[in-house]
């Protein structure tokens, strides 16, 4: 399975801040964005990744994260040359996607709980072993201002409605979607909506229709942290402090991942620190 960020478009809800910069790399906390959904895909063990970012953008994202090969994982990079939709994402990554399935996974979107590689797994399996694609649904106080998923009892999705007003559910379909390969097809032939782009939301509403697509729900004890307004980015950057300085530990640190994953060594830890000198990021990656 191949596995695709997207790191795009202006972020204009948060502007002036995304004036001069990505949104997905401002921080949230003591990290830039972009460092939390890459550490998810870390976790699960994945190493072959796209980026996809705007045209001005992707030389402060190759800055930042270079081509991966440090912590022993490799880094592609596309570019979406207008805000055309997510589902764009699957027709920019065609010939990286190939004839494998693919797992796509929003640049602003924050998820954390213990063993949370284990629903990514999940969702593998069913896309691997079922053919059908999956979403992640998470309970939300206020379904009407987003994409809300309706369920039967083996968790296929029965209805899928955009900030709808009278919402059938409160499970909200959050920025993570694995899909057959088929996908890059069905996102080839939908239509552009009313705003021109072409939707994630109709993707999904295609494979619904042929029974195809199931739902990953993250039950309690699981947190998925948006950061589409200035004051949900506060909200992320506060839980992440508080955890890990009641904790101790770094909250999607990729170089610690790295590591723990056995991809580099103590050494190459140390190598990665060094530019980072006397930041309590190094601080903590020398205490490894």
């Amino acid at each position: 399975m191949k596995w695709i960020i997207l790191a795009g478009w202006s972020g204009t809800r948060l502007y002036p801040i995304t004036k001069g910069t990505s949104k997905q790399l401002l921080p949230i906390y003591d990290k830039p964005m972009i460092y939390y959904p890459l550490s998810v895909l870390m976790q699960a063990g994945i190493r072959e990744i796209l980026v996809i970012t705007t045209p001005e953008d992707q030389a402060g994202f190759i800055r930042l994260l270079g081509d991966g090969k440090k912590r022993w994982i490799e880094l592609n990079y596309a570019v979406q040359p207008s805000p055309d939709g997510l589902a764009q994402a699957f027709i920019i990554g065609e010939e990286f996607i190939g004839d494998e399935d693919v797992c796509l996974v929003l640049g602003d979107n924050l998820f954390y709980g213990q063993s949370f590689w284990s629903l990514l797994n999940n969702a593998v399996q069913t896309v691997t072993n079922e053919r059908k694609s999956v979403v992640f649904g998470y309970e939300v106080k206020n379904p009407e201002i987003y994409g809300v998923v309706e369920l039967d009892k083996e968790q296929n999705a029965v209805s899928i409605e955009e900030k709808p007003a009278n919402p059938k559910s409160n499970l909200a379909v959050v920025g993570l979607y694995f899909y057959t390969n088929d996908v890059i097809q069905v996102a080839k032939n939908i239509k552009p909506s009313a705003r021109w782009e072409l939707e994630i939301t109709t993707v999904n509403e295609e494979y619904m229709h042929r029974w195809k697509l199931k739902v990953e729900v993250m039950e309690r004890g699981f947190a998925r942290l948006d950061t589409g307004s200035h004051e949900s980015m506060l909200d992320a950057s506060n839980f992440v402090q508080i955890v890990q300085t009641r904790q101790g530990i770094q909250i999607c640190c990729p170089e610690e991942i790295a590591f723990r994953q056995g991809w580099i060594s103590r050494d190459e830890v140390s190598e990665l620190a060094k530019p980072l000198l006397k930041s309590n990021y190094w601080f903590y990656l020398m205490n490894l």
